[in-house]
């Protein structure tokens, strides 16, 4: 027991923030504090949309992006990520509050926080690197489109309708538009839209997105438009943390919704921190460690009535663009959406909901890369079919369903590709130093096969079928050198086929059967088969050698001097595998 709350005291100790944190700080504090204003002015109406598209207000994305930010900046395994309310995110939690309201949110958001810990504790990071590009490109592609046709309603400037399928909700909002058309709202969402898309284009570096829902606020207040609806009172500072929302009796139903978020947040943090490493050089995560930052933000959030975070990749890319150095950078966006939170929460609450729904059209267009799509789907049509299904699946179903569908259809392509590298070819006898009438009489009797690849459950049964279908010999050598991989179902299967082949009267003798190999047949029984029979040899050429002594003692052919055939360089490589 004390082992191992000392291991556990330890494992924590080393996710913690170190000096050496504290020196990258010190680094370059003036690029840090350019670029955390520079993201704070990015992350504001960000933060502001996102929670009105939650369903919990826009002072749920601010409290999010505030302390959120702050905590997954300082105990991140990034220097450079940025934590807040994500698009991705949003899409989760709608169902949720449609189902268990907001304090299902919250409750969701502190439970997916002590996973996240937990996956830290675990050293469950590593895992990240085996999701398929294919599947992170169909799931960004996936989140784009939901998160364009959340912002429907707000665009048409009608009442968000009833429903949590975002296609169920977008169609009613057009019939509700139809009815009663507000060209008002979509005119300042489209313009919005239209200022940060072609401004991106044409000055990257300036945060267009804050100037146009400025100039759309002053707008709409001056010339008095009732139709551009505001967004509504914010409270002027963070409300005093609180556990009030948390019901027990709810846990077991929230379960399956937390282990969502977590997901959603482990994926999606570890990718952004990803993509700000391959945006520098010298920059690496710690994947353990960011799980833990998470971890720790998606437990304070909720306190605080904040929506659950994650690593945000756009908001990391404005970050590592603008120059930012460490960690510093993150929380320095964090504190000047503290003070906005404070000092201009009458000035914020002004901001029209259309102009937000803009601004979050706009981020949805960009999060699309077509290069990138154009690439994945014409790489090779398993990429192509695992991309578009990944997409239509977030777009249909839900996030982590996606993912699981990318990930399993991925997995059976990548399987099948597999498998077909394995082959069973028959290969001639080596003559060696046998007179050509013995070698005519050997291989009339003697048929040899050489397993080159994997031979595993997906390639396995083919296998089992070639074997079977020997023609009539006397003795079945087979060369397993070349076999790279060999799980408990080939084991069996070979298995099988040593059997049926015994049941016909055809002797299997094996060659060349490596250490690992050896482990799994005998893990089956399959090794000691061969032993009793004395049909396992380390080398092609004593196989033959021991399949003319069978010949011989079986009266099929005449007792020649006892002597071994010389191997060939290609048996000579067998030996040595």
């Amino acid at each position: 027991m004390t082992s191992a709350i000392t291991r556990i005291r330890g494992r924590i100790t080393a996710l913690l923030p170190g000096r050496s944190d504290l020196a990258e700080i010190r680094r370059d504090p003036r690029r840090d504090l350019l670029a955390g204003l520079t993201v704070a002015i990015v992350a504001l109406p960000l933060a502001l949309g996102f929670g009105v598209s939650s369903g919990l207000g826009a002072e749920a994305g601010l409290a999010t992006a505030v302390v959120a930010g702050a905590l997954a900046a300082v105990f991140g395994g990034s220097n450079l990520q940025v934590s807040g309310p994500t698009g991705a995110m949003t899409v989760v939690l709608v169902p949720i509050v449609a189902a268990h309201g907001p304090t299902g949110v919250l409750t969701v958001g502190l439970m997916a926080g002590v996973m996240l810990v937990a996956l830290a504790l675990l050293k469950a990071g590593k895992y990240m690197q085996y999701v398929p590009a294919p599947v992170v490109e169909g799931f960004t592609l996936g989140i784009a489109c939901v998160i364009g046709l959340q912002q429907v309603p707000n665009v048409l400037g009608v009442p968000k309708p009833e429903g949590d399928r975002v296609l169920v909700v977008t169609w009613r909002a057009l019939e509700e538009f139809a009815k009663d058309p507000n060209w008002t709202a979509v005119a300042f969402a489209l313009a919005v839209a239209a200022v940060m898309l072609i401004g991106a284009r044409w000055r990257p570096t300036v945060p267009f997105s804050i100037l146009a829902v400025i100039a759309a606020t002053v707008v709409a207040q001056v010339a008095g438009l009732d139709a551009a609806k505001p967004i509504g009172d914010l409270p002027s500072g963070l409300p005093a943390p609180s556990l009030a929302f948390l019901d027990a009796g709810a846990l077991g139903s929230l379960l399956a919704p937390a282990v969502a978020v977590a997901a959603l947040a482990a994926l999606e943090s570890l990718l952004s921190a990803s993509v700000a490493d391959g945006m520098t050089v010298g920059q690496k995560h710690d994947p353990d460690r960011e799980l833990f930052g998470q971890g720790l933000a998606n437990i304070a959030a909720p306190l605080f009535g904040g929506v659950p975070a994650t690593g945000a990749i756009a908001r990391t890319a404005v970050n590592v663009r603008t120059g930012a150095n460490s960690r510093l950078a993150a929380l320095i966006h964090a504190a000047v959406l503290a003070v906005i939170v404070f000092a201009a929460a009458p000035l914020v609450s002004r901001i029209p909901l259309a102009a937000l729904a803009g601004v979050l059209l706009a981020t949805a267009i960009r999060m699309v890369e077509v290069g990138s799509l154009k690439a994945m789907a014409r790489a090779t049509r398993s990429d192509a079919l695992v991309l578009v299904l990944t997409a239509v699946a977030t777009l249909v179903l839900d996030l982590v369903y996606a993912v699981i569908i990318g990930l399993v259809v991925a997995g059976a392509l990548a399987l099948r590709a597999v498998a077909k590298q394995a082959r069973l070819d028959q290969v001639p006898l080596d003559r060696g130093d046998h007179s050509a009438e013995e070698h005519a009489l050997l291989a009339e009797h003697i048929v040899a096969y050489r397993i080159d690849g994997p031979l595993f459950f997906a390639a396995a049964h083919r296998f089992l079928l070639e074997l079977a279908e020997v023609a009539d010999v006397r003795v079945v050598i087979l060369r397993m050198s070349r076999v790279t991989t060999m799980d408990a179902t080939g084991a069996l299967v070979l298995k099988d086929a040593v059997e049926k082949l015994d049941r016909r009267g055809i002797v299997v003798m094996t060659s060349g059967i490596r250490l690992g190999q050896r482990q799994v047949l005998d893990s089956v029984g399959a090794l000691d088969l061969l032993r009793l029979e004395g049909r396992e040899y380390a080398t092609t050429p004593e196989a033959i050698q021991g399949a003319r002594t069978h010949l011989e003692c079986a009266g099929v052919m005449p007792a020649l001097s006892p002597r071994m055939s010389q191997p060939s360089s290609e048996e000579t490589e067998e030996t040595v595998g």
